[in-house]
């Protein structure tokens, strides 16, 4: 068994462990830790925000008298903001789990793969000499990741389909063969069909080929612009993924921009850093000094990438944040969440190095913590969730 196979096998049960680890005082329903009261038991994982709203999507398709049927209060629409990329995975398992365990299973596996493709791409590219310990850190840090992957959410997923289909992007820059460039298409059509940001990562890969071509030297402009649109079009699936959730919406709502009349699900706001407005709906408070932190190590971390000449990571990550500085919204850290991983990278150095190992333990308590008191808090209102399954 090679060393890659053995160190993902290791990474998969480290998943596992962590991730019991989250659940234990929940399962236990401890009455009090470090202050803290579990006593409502593993309901809380299933009740927290968003993963219910997916199974509400798994369960009706988006249909309006189904959702209408369903114990939740929120209009039809409201659910055109959730792709169904996650939903359809939660569909997919439920005759053997239900619906609820269906929903955390999907969680907890697409984090083992993340981790996994993590590893690999750091491992193949030769981009850390301490690959088993970087998936380790991408495991744990930042502390609103290791929240949303002991839940049900959709962001294991589109972390998934992103890194995969940068891996094979990168892959096809090395050695370009049709197959790894098809496959960065597909795996950018399924996170497109997972989450809205999705066409971020075709503008980024825009980005980054348009540059490329106007800095490449040799045959003329045109020549090296058609070129580059033969072999690189199957990144169109992106786009037309997007336009088929569209489409899917104009057939269940009768509305091809129901994702734009969804109501306060749409965060995106104008001039940028409108973040920093405690009037805004969904921040309400003066407290966002973390914000300046988050944005400010996301900014180096992209430009850390071009230096280290991870030009295609370095568009994303700078793509995605320039279009996350007009997102008003308090949690501003989970919407950034699918740039970490090439953050880690930038960053891989200081993360692997002796003086972090030592502050490590320390860190993990504190991300325990604020891990356990944020899903304590982040709960929705269903007082019967027998009717979700």
């Amino acid at each position: 068994m090679s060393k890659s196979v053995k160190d993902c096998i290791i990474l998969t049960f480290l998943t596992i462990i962590v991730t019991i680890f989250v659940w234990l005082p929940h399962i236990l329903a401890l009455p009090n830790f470090w202050g803290l009261s579990f006593k409502e038991g593993f309901s809380t994982i299933y009740r927290n925000f968003d993963g219910l709203e997916y199974v509400i999507i798994a369960k009706s398709f988006y249909n309006p008298t189904i959702i209408a049927n369903l114990p939740q209060t929120l209009s039809a629409n409201y659910y055109a903001a959730h792709f169904p990329g996650y939903a359809l995975l939660i569909l997919l398992f439920s005759p053997l789990l239900g619906f609820l365990k269906s929903m955390i299973f999907v969680s907890l596996i697409f984090t083992c793969f993340s981790v996994i493709i993590f590893y690999l791409l750091v491992n193949d590219f030769k981009l850390t000499d301490h690959p088993l310990f970087l998936s380790f850190i991408f495991l744990i840090l930042p502390a609103r990741w290791l929240i949303v992957h002991s839940v049900g959410s959709a962001e294991p997923v589109f972390i998934f389909f992103v890194t995969t289909a940068l891996y094979f992007f990168l892959r096809f820059e090395l050695s370009p063969r049709p197959l790894f460039i098809l496959s960065a298409g597909i795996f950018g059509m399924l996170a497109q069909l997972t989450r809205p940001p999705g066409i971020l990562l075709f503008l980024a890969l825009i980005f980054y080929l348009t540059w490329k071509i106007i800095t490449q030297k040799g045959s003329n402009l045109l020549r090296r612009t058609i070129s580059s649109i033969i072999s690189y079009s199957p990144l169109l699936l992106i786009p037309l993924t997007l336009l088929g959730v569209f489409y899917l919406y104009s057939t269940a709502y009768h509305d091809f921009f129901a994702y734009f009349h969804s109501g306060d699900n749409i965060h995106l706001s104008f001039p940028p850093f409108k973040v920093f407005n405690k009037n805004e709906f969904w921040v309400g408070s003066m407290w966002l000094e973390d914000i300046v932190y988050i944005f400010t190590l996301g900014f180096l971390g992209g430009l850390m990438l071009l230096k280290q000449k991870l030009y295609p990571l370095a568009f994303f990550v700078l793509t995605y944040l320039t279009a996350s500085t007009f997102v008003s919204h308090r949690d501003i850290s989970r919407y950034l969440l699918p740039i970490v991983p090439f953050v880690l990278i930038a960053f891989e150095k200081i993360l692997t190095s002796r003086e972090f190992k030592i502050i490590l333990p320390i860190i993990l308590l504190a991300i325990y913590l604020y891990a356990q008191n944020f899903i304590l808090q982040n709960t929705a209102p269903i007082p019967n969730l027998e009717l979700f399954n």
